[in-house]
């Protein structure tokens, strides 16, 4: 087949921005066969594979295009299975603009490969034909605790069970997935394709246990104990950051991970909600970051009658993906950039009424080439609200480390483990993800997963 030298992607079809600020189906809704085909005929099959060395997990990328230029789907998803427990999710939510596609040749005078959406269509495809769940492999006979369902943890537990190891995975909730259930939309992620991953790894005889809080529930050394001979943390990075401004207290002051769990997991969207967060009104989110884009973009479905970005950097300095900021602002979401919370206002009764912010200007750049932001004397302004989202990051939750002896942190929390193994200073537990580096992308915590996952199997073979 003749290779496709067109300088731009194939458009990924989506639903019309005023429909699906109405609704919570997913925005995007992936390439066909034909689609599929033409874009991956883009690829043009580099040597030194550039793209791989861009992806966390390693994914053997030109490969598993090739398959799909041939037309052979099923031989597509095998190889991408052979490095990613969650080919469905990665194709949705990971930053490959960053990553493998900012690696492709094709992006030096053009547009790169559509990695991802190659990626997505591959594990929907499979999911669409196949029927048949994986097997459980011979086992090994010994046991790995994994704490967390979220990324790292299933991607370790994965890698763990196909190498034979009784795996039980600990949920501090009631539904498995971590962040990729409470923290990421459904119209950004069907819990159905999270479902189906987890589903997957429950056949090849991983274990879940719920509603179990390590720390409270269980301690490690009990893990330890229950005869369990490793144990790998993926706990997350679930601890609110908050301003320290005035009002945060205020009824109507969410973080954007209860804000998102709210709606996520305890259905704040139904027609009569048990748990309702907004009655419409104007809401502000603070921050612009992914979790920002995917809080103010809930707020509209969830019929809020404005939406504002408040975020003191410019769009250049915005870190959410591009992908997310340009559907944010299709839906009608207001950006107020160069401006920052000074205070939040309350009526007589406690409730949010208004946020009273300050301009800025970016300053001379750091050693690192950053502009900070910098307050405009006498620019304050008064931004009519009635819900503040406060969405400026997460640290990890300091549980398990004041629960367990011999386990060392950071100052900001995250546990401290060796680079190329995820080894922790207690000896047999390992850790990994938002656990350790604090919230970032969820294909990097699978990457950690991944390597704890090998460094655990040798950890054992040599005591065992």
């Amino acid at each position: 087949m003749k290779p496709n030298m067109s300088s731009i992607k194939n458009p990924m079809p989506s639903q019309e921005p005023l429909v699906r600020a109405k609704n919570f189906s997913e925005v995007a809704l992936g390439y066909d066969e034909e689609t599929a085909v033409d874009e991956a005929l883009r690829c043009l099959n580099c040597k030194n594979m550039p793209c791989v060395q861009g992806c966390p997990v390693n994914i053997y990328i030109p490969d598993f295009i090739q398959k799909i230029k041939e037309g052979d789907f099923e031989g597509a998803y095998e190889i991408i299975s052979q490095s990613s427990s969650l080919p469905a999710v990665c194709g949705r939510v990971c930053p490959q603009e960053k990553q493998c596609e900012a690696k492709c040749v094709r992006g030096i005078k053009g547009e790169s490969v559509g990695i991802g959406r190659l990626e997505r269509f591959v594990a929907d495809w499979h999911n669409a034909h196949s029927n048949t769940l994986p097997s459980v492999p011979a086992s090994n006979g010994h046991m790995v605790a994994v704490i967390g369902s979220g990324p790292s943890g299933l991607t370790c537990a994965g890698y763990l069970a196909r190498m034979g190891y009784k795996v039980t995975v600990f949920e501090a909730l009631h539904t498995a997935g971590g962040v990729l259930v409470y923290g990421i939309p459904e119209f950004r992620l069907p819990k159905a394709i999270v479902q189906k991953e987890i589903d997957n790894l429950i056949s090849m005889g991983v274990k879940i246990e719920t509603n179990i809080i390590i720390g409270k529930t269980l301690t490690i050394d009990e893990l330890f104990d229950m005869g369990y001979e490793a144990v790998f943390i993926g706990s997350g990075a679930g601890l609110p950051s908050f301003m320290g401004i005035k009002g945060e207290s205020l009824k109507g002051v969410y973080s954007a991970n209860e804000f998102l769990t709210r709606s996520n997991l305890m259905k704040s969207y139904l027609e009569k909600p048990t748990t309702p967060i907004i009655k419409g009104g104007k809401v502000a989110v603070v921050g612009g970051g992914n979790v920002a884009m995917d809080a103010a973009r809930t707020a509209l479905r969830l019929g809020a009658d404005k939406v504002y970005i408040v975020y003191r950097r410019s769009m250049d300095e915005l870190p959410a993906r591009k992908e997310e900021v340009e559907h944010a602002i299709e839906e009608g979401i207001e950006f107020n950039l160069l401006n920052n919370p000074v205070e939040i206002i309350g009526d007589d009764n406690g409730f949010v009424k208004a946020m009273k912010c300050i301009k800025m200007e970016l300053g001379e750049p750091d050693e690192r080439g950053r502009r900070s932001p910098v307050p405009i004397e006498n620019s304050e302004f008064i931004l009519d609200v009635d819900t503040v989202i406060i969405s400026i990051g997460t640290s990890p939750n300091p549980l398990i480390k004041s629960t367990t002896q011999g386990l060392d942190v950071n100052k900001r929390g995250g546990i401290i483990v060796e680079e190329n193994t995820g080894a922790t200073s207690k000896e047999g537990v390992y850790a990994g993800g938002d656990a350790v580096t604090g919230a970032a992308t969820v294909i990097s915590a699978m990457g950690a997963g991944k390597t704890a996952a090998k460094a655990i199997d040798e950890y054992i073979k040599m005591n065992g």
